[in-house]
């Protein structure tokens, strides 16, 4: 089946867990298809996981462009969301319309921006013009600086409500997908019951609509220490389609995460 935005919708509406991984080329574009995961993010990880740098800053839009083309070519069911690369979006509506034009004819079928309520402007722009629009916040990688590392977003009551703030600004603004990184479960929850789109948690507790991993941290490849909502999923599957299908049932069954992934 044809994942949509509608499928999304109706899922989380069923109270049906929505699965997400981070892809890169085709063969694994493939084998995520085939295991039933609904959206394969082509994220700006890729600079730290597939190119070796420290952070997505350096991700260039012909980089994306090209690793969406791969992972296009590979799916044939799940919804392809690409990564707004860092500095060709927050300028002006136009320039992230002309940027989200080029990931969508790359293969997107829909793109995600990182950003709190000032990023409602663009959101609308880009939904008025046909670009299904997933909205990122707490813990933005392309922020990292100004946060002074990757760090627990949202922990003060002050942060709290400034984030469940952006999260209605954005849904208002017509955002069809939120991604919540790095919150308290109890804010994440909140924001769930309240804003009308999905939300996908990284680190942000199990009462979400979906939850979303790097492809690379779940299989246990990626080197360096571990961010707490990282599960090994690798460590007792015996193969990469067995990993991968063991978290999807996980998602769907409420099991991952567990409180140990918890914030």
């Amino acid at each position: 089946m044809k994942i949509t935005v509608n499928t999304l919708h109706k899922l989380a509406a069923e109270g049906q867990k929505i699965t997400m991984l981070t892809c890169y080329d085709a063969s694994f574009a493939s084998l995520l298809d085939e295991a039933g995961v609904e959206i394969l993010l082509v994220g700006d990880s890729l600079g730290p996981v597939m190119q070796g740098i420290e952070s997505t800053l350096p991700v260039s839009e012909d980089e994306m462009a090209y690793h969406i083309r791969c992972v296009a070519r590979g799916a044939k069911n799940a919804l392809i969301l690409g990564d707004m690369t860092f500095g060709a979006y927050q300028q002006s509506p136009q320039q992230a319309f002309a940027h989200a034009s080029r990931l969508l004819q790359a293969g997107a079928h829909m793109v995600k921006l990182e950003g709190g309520a000032y990023m409602a402007e663009t959101t609308r722009f880009l939904v008025e013009r046909g670009v299904p629009v997933c909205s990122h916040i707490g813990l933005t990688p392309q922020f990292v600086n100004a946060f002074g590392g990757y760090r627990v977003q949202g922990k003060s009551e002050a942060d709290a409500q400034r984030i469940l703030n952006d999260a209605k600004a954005l849904a208002e603004a017509g955002a069809s997908l939120i991604v919540m990184e790095c919150v308290p479960a109890a804010l994440a929850r909140q924001i769930t019951e309240t804003v009308n789109a999905p939300t996908i948690g990284i680190g942000a507790g199990v009462d979400v609509s979906g939850q979303v991993l790097v492809l690379h941290d779940m299989l246990g490849v990626y080197p360096g220490k571990k961010a707490r909502f990282v599960k090994n999923f690798m460590h007792e599957a015996g193969s990469i389609q067995g990993a991968v299908e063991a978290y999807v049932k996980a998602v769907k069954a409420k099991t991952f995460p567990s409180e140990e992934h918890t914030y």
